[in-house]
């Protein structure tokens, strides 16, 4: 796994929403790689993956037909449900295969350090599919806090928030903690990656976490306050109950603030069938570009909404990059873009939150 010949071959072990519409399109679109196996024993989801695919595309319908022919492959990818993570990334580990697991990488800090320690001593990739670090928002805030434009950055305000006032049902809603699910671990494992990303580790962490929806079982209404080591404070929101959307961020500093409105295009671009190419033009139009009109603004002593500040341009979105990263890591030209390391000190916050929204307390990470 360490030439430029043949495409690094790729297993993907779930095809529902987190494999259908992020890892399979891509695995494919990605230069080095070839999506050679996907673990579904669903027939409409297997004729779903050979249409888009063709028919070389490989199925499995359990995981442990990959280990059997572990040779044949090159990395594994886990975008199954939370639960089954802990568990299929140990088993591919022991199997010798890199692998890729969708966030959250497990349950707890505690297992996330483990199958780190697992890689480490097996000598093998672990990354963590965190992919909005490549969100177009949070690609142009990083360059603007990087470039110093905003001054000393004093809070960051940072949300995810949709308004779905009957809940969708699925493990996702679980109030199962077996299943990990609600807001708290799927929304949040963004947020508070995002976070520590720009502004370094946690020192205390403090959480709300409600549960507003009749019928729901897991938190659908939660916020987080993070103070850094660095000094800044992150407010995080995630909801499923915004009847008046936010900003995405809102970040203020000595000097200057940032506003930004909407979403980062390529989720709903991926969900609507549009797939990155292995050239991606550029101008508006291109994978990731979103139009003038959504562009954040940058100033100070005014609100955006009525004029204030300077519209910045937003850098395009990326996720593409993540799995190229992948492959220069495994042909050894390049460094894993999430460590799982990385994964477990979110998951350190993540813990702190969910005991002190139970407990209401400040909690010392």
């Amino acid at each position: 796994m360490t030439g430029t010949g043949s495409p690094l071959r790729v297993a993907l072990i779930g095809y529902g929403l987190a494999g259908s519409v992020f890892h399979a399109p891509l695995i494919a679109a990605t230069e080095g790689l070839a999506l050679d196996t996907v673990v579904t024993s669903n027939p409409e989801r297997q004729a779903q993956a050979r249409a888009e695919f063709g028919d070389e595309l490989r199925f499995a319908a359990t995981a442990d037909e990959l280990w059997d022919r572990a040779d044949e492959l090159d990395l594994v990818v886990i975008a199954s449900p939370n639960k089954t993570h802990v568990a299929l990334a140990t088993a591919a580990l022991k199997a010798g295969l890199p692998v890729v697991v969708d966030k959250p990488i497990a349950g707890t800090a505690a297992e996330a350090r483990e199958l780190a320690a697992l890689a480490d001593d097996r000598g093998l990739l672990l990354s963590v599919f965190q992919n909005r670090r490549w969100d177009n928002d949070f690609r142009t805030l990083q360059k603007l806090v990087a470039d110093g434009e905003l001054g000393d950055v004093w809070r960051f305000e940072s949300r995810f928030e949709r308004w779905r006032p009957q809940p969708k049902g699925g493990w996702r809603e679980s109030g199962d903690p077996e299943e990990i699910g609600g807001l708290l671990y799927d929304l949040g494992s963004h947020v508070v990656d995002q976070a520590l990303v720009l502004f370094g580790p946690a020192k205390s962490v403090y959480a709300e976490s409600d549960i507003r929806r009749p019928g729901a079982a897991a938190d659908d209404d939660t916020f987080i306050a993070i103070t850094h080591a660095s000094g800044v404070r992150s407010h995080l929101y995630v909801s499923a109950t915004t009847a008046q959307l936010g900003p995405r961020f809102r970040t203020l500093g000595s000097t200057a603030g940032y506003v930004k409105y909407g979403l980062d295009p390529q989720e709903a671009a991926l969900r609507e069938g549009d797939r990155p190419s292995g050239e991606q033009p550029s101008g508006e139009g291109a994978w990731g570009v979103e139009p003038e009109s959504m562009w954040g603004r940058v100033g100070s002593g005014e609100s955006p909404q009525t004029g204030g500040g300077t519209p910045v341009e937003t850098l395009p979105g990326d996720y593409p990059a993540y799995y190229a990263a992948v492959a220069a890591a495994l042909r050894g030209t390049g460094t894993n873009p999430v460590s799982a390391y990385e994964a477990a000190a979110a998951l350190d916050v993540l813990e702190a939150a969910r005991r002190s929204a139970r407990d209401s307390v400040t909690v010392i990470v």
